[in-house]
């Protein structure tokens, strides 16, 4: 059984954003569970389970909606009984699903691709085919934010020049700089951080943190 271009265009991209394939099918809770594809995050990331449901192909059964619902809410509670903390993500590859999909967001984070246009080789054809794929992904994807412009004072310019003129004028400037710097190892290296600056700024002058 092979996977569609989409889907495998789709395992790519989140490849690069450094995610890992994980073998089908999986055993959890004494249960093996079949999916497409699976793949888990690193570093900031690392409790992300993403599945890729294959809508083109229907391996799996993947262009029922029942049956993908029915097996995502059986790992749900594989999850739950094993006091896993993973964060789980389905992405639908290929064709909207209707029949019992919109109740899968009650129990995971649901991402739906349908057409971007590849080329021969299962790439996106240009940018913008590559700006629609990250779009229908971003949530998975680190954050980047544009170099800050060398004239803050003019009012416009990248995004993130916008961010800080927005901020209060008595934000500590060491916890935007610390929270910036961290943006692209995703949000638990924001909040670690963050949380850092914080406990620092706690700290009595002179006292040195515990080892």
């Amino acid at each position: 059984m092979s996977a569609s271009p989409i889907l495998l265009a789709i395992q790519a991209r989140l490849r690069i954003a450094g995610y890992s394939d994980l073998s089908t099918p999986f055993k959890l809770a004494g249960v093996d569970f079949a999916f497409t594809a699976a793949m888990r995050g690193r570093d900031g990331r690392a409790l992300d389970l993403v599945l890729l449901v294959d809508t083109t192909t229907g391996d799996f059964g993947d262009r029922d909606g029942a049956r993908v619902r029915q097996r995502i809410e059986a790992l749900s509670r594989a999850l739950d009984v094993t006091g896993s903390r993973y964060v789980v993500t389905v992405i639908l590859a290929g064709a909207v699903l209707s029949d019992g999909v919109e109740a899968l967001s009650e129990t995971c984070r649901v991402l739906q691709v349908e057409a971007v246009s590849l080329d021969a080789e299962g790439k996106p054809v240009d940018e913008a085919a590559e700006r629609q794929l990250d779009d229908r992904i971003r949530v998975l994807l680190p954050l980047k934010l544009p170099v800050a412009s060398a004239e803050p004072e003019t009012g416009v310019g990248p995004a993130l020049d916008q961010l800080v003129r927005a901020l209060p004028a008595d934000t500590s400037k060491a916890l935007v700089d610390a929270a910036l710097a961290a943006a692209e190892g995703g949000e638990q290296a924001v909040t670690d951080a963050v949380a850092l600056i914080i406990t620092q700024s706690l700290q009595p002058e002179g006292e040195e943190e515990p080892s």
